[in-house]
């Protein structure tokens, strides 16, 4: 690997790291529990960054037909469902269990692409195989299927992506009235505050360069090898979110982390020979 994919695959796991620890510092140190609203301004500005950078040139959009969107709704519903879930985990969850319960979905994206292909599974994957389910397990490992199995595959990730945003960012609007969760987020103690303005501004841009750094990095790297980077990154996360939160984790709780990441060290392993 040349110096210039290290270096971008450094910097993914720096925002990897940035963007998640900004999130977590909203959600759960300042309490900030109301994912519509979080979740409508990371996506909404995440729309607005994208359409400023392709009218300056810096990322490529093609441009799609109306069929082309309309298409990509279920994986858009499935986009919105994954991060209003995994806001709501990673405010009351640690951050190295929250990413124990985010590798189900890979096991359940596996277990359904086995199905649907009739690939006979690989044991060595099926070893990280777990028994926990959620909301943004299932959204997650459904949209990795509808990834594999849609038929919009002349849409390149960014495009998806924007459709992605500008339908989370408008439904999720919505929601914010209908659940109240707009008057709530006004009556916020810390709405005024430099520090909860500084994080949702950082968790919005760090969680937009991490989008771009992860397309590039897919763009030039093998998937195996983009897997062993994603996988070192959760590893430094889980790590640091020891020193940076208020995180007890019980005995049982780090054999589990551990556990984890051992079956998808074993699972990354296996993608070398499939």
């Amino acid at each position: 690997m040349n110096a210039a994919r290290v270096i971008l695959a450094l910097i993914f796991c720096i925002l990897f790291i940035a963007s998640y620890f900004t999130n977590k510092y909203v959600l759960s140190n300042l309490k900030f529990t109301f994912p519509t609203i979080f979740q409508g301004w990371q996506t909404s500005t995440g729309a607005l960054l994208l359409l400023v950078t392709w009218k300056l040139g810096l990322v490529e959009i093609k441009g799609f037909s109306r069929s082309a969107a309309f298409s990509q709704l279920p994986g858009s519903f499935l986009f919105i469902g994954n991060i209003y879930a995994g806001s709501k985990a990673l405010s009351l969850l640690p951050i190295p269990f929250f990413f124990v319960l985010q590798n189900v979905s890979e096991v359940f994206a596996f277990l359904m692409v086995a199905v649907t292909h009739r690939e006979k599974p690989s044991w060595m994957k099926l070893f990280s195989g777990y028994i926990w389910a959620s909301v943004h397990l299932f959204c997650v490992g459904t949209y990795k299927v509808f990834q594999k199995n849609t038929k919009t595959s002349h849409l390149s990730d960014l495009e998806e992506q924007f459709i992605n945003y500008m339908t989370s960012a408008l439904l999720l609007a919505s929601l914010a009235y209908s659940t109240g969760d707009l008057s709530g987020a006004l009556d916020f103690p810390f709405l005024t505050s430099y520090r909860f303005q500084t994080g949702c501004l950082g968790s919005a841009i760090f969680g937009f360069c991490l989008m771009l750094a992860t397309v590039k990095l897919k763009g030039i790297l093998p998937q195996e090898h983009c897997g062993v980077w994603c996988f070192l990154a959760k590893v430094l996360a889980s790590g640091l979110s020891l020193f940076t939160f208020n995180t007890v984790l019980s005995p049982e709780t780090h054999f589990c982390v551990i556990l984890n990441y051992t079956g998808e060290a074993f699972f990354v392993y296996s993608d070398r020979f499939h």
